[in-house]
């Protein structure tokens, strides 16, 4: 039974990538019984009914999934914040850092527009650069005039599943588009008025980049923390998350515990502040979540 990868999804129908071929398929109405939703980028059992076409038979287990968009067995989110326009914002990056290391999916960060930067604001970015790399996060300035920049920006695409990431007017779908020019992906300029782009994308696909696969729908569009419990928010910052065993209680949750390593770290400037005020106010939410019923 031939097998293959959900590439693209759309008005019911699924087309499974096999080798070097792509075939339109439907899913057996046993999915629906059994609730079961194919997702691009799904690994597929199927079988072809007529040239071209088929029928997936059967789902392998994800190693992990989205809901925006749609997606499965990812193995990093590039994660874009611009350095201007909109202004760089360690907090909504954080956001994304937390919810992409929720899900088990490797993070990237793009630093992007370099090249606008106003004067005395650089130090700064470049800080926030060297912070990142230290937690271990692979870390890329863009600037758009470099086109160095992007030759390293797209080995990291290479082998991998990834989906991009970032607030609107950061320039997600220039970057595609300037990795696979085919692409020419909507990009809007930025609404003066609102300070944020718009973006409007109607199915999900995997287009090649690189020897890649990267989606092709902006990921995340929705930043609350829903389904994260309390309890795990700390393993979403690896800077904690490799200091837990340090603290004095098991189960810290590094806010009101006395003899706990994270704090102590924060004191030494080991952890920046802002990220364990950002995990302060990123745990106050989560403790104030209404409940769902």
């Amino acid at each position: 039974m031939p097998e293959g990868k959900i590439v693209k999804a759309l008005s019911g129908f699924y087309y499974v990538q096999s080798g070097d071929a792509r075939y339109q398929c439907r899913g057996r109405g046993v999915f629906r019984k059994n609730k079961i939703n194919p997702l691009v980028g799904d690994e597929v059992l199927f079988e072809e009914s007529n040239p071209g076409e088929g029928y997936i038979l059967d789902v392998k287990p994800r190693k992990n999934e989205l809901v925006r968009p749609p997606i499965a067995n990812i193995d990093q989110a590039v994660i874009v914040v611009s350095a201007a326009e909109p202004d760089f914002s360690a907090l909504l990056l954080d956001r994304f850092l937390v919810l992409v290391e929720s899900k088990g999916i490797d993070p990237v960060i793009f630093i992007t527009k370099m090249d606008t930067i106003k004067e005395g604001k650089l130090e700064g970015i470049q800080q926030y650069e060297e912070d990142y790399k230290k937690i271990g996060y692979p870390v890329q300035m863009l600037s758009t005039k470099q086109t160095d920049d992007f030759d390293q920006a797209k080995d990291f695409f290479k082998d991998k599943i990834s989906v991009i990431a970032g607030q609107s007017g950061v320039g997600k779908s220039s970057i595609l588009n300037a990795f696979n020019p085919l692409l020419s992906l909507e990009t809007n300029v930025i609404s003066e008025s609102l300070g944020r782009g718009k973006h409007t994308t109607r199915h999900v696909e995997l287009i090649e980049i690189n020897g890649g696969l990267v989606a092709d729908t902006p990921g995340f569009s929705s930043l609350d923390f829903n389904d994260l419990e309390l309890e795990d928010l700390p393993a979403c910052f690896p800077e904690m998350r490799e200091r837990m065993e340090h603290c004095k209680f098991r189960g810290c949750m590094h806010n009101k515990e006395p003899k706990c390593a994270v704090k102590e770290a924060v004191g030494k400037e080991e952890i920046p502040t802002y990220r364990y005020e950002h995990y302060l106010q990123f745990f106050e939410e989560i403790q104030n979540r209404k409940p769902r019923y």
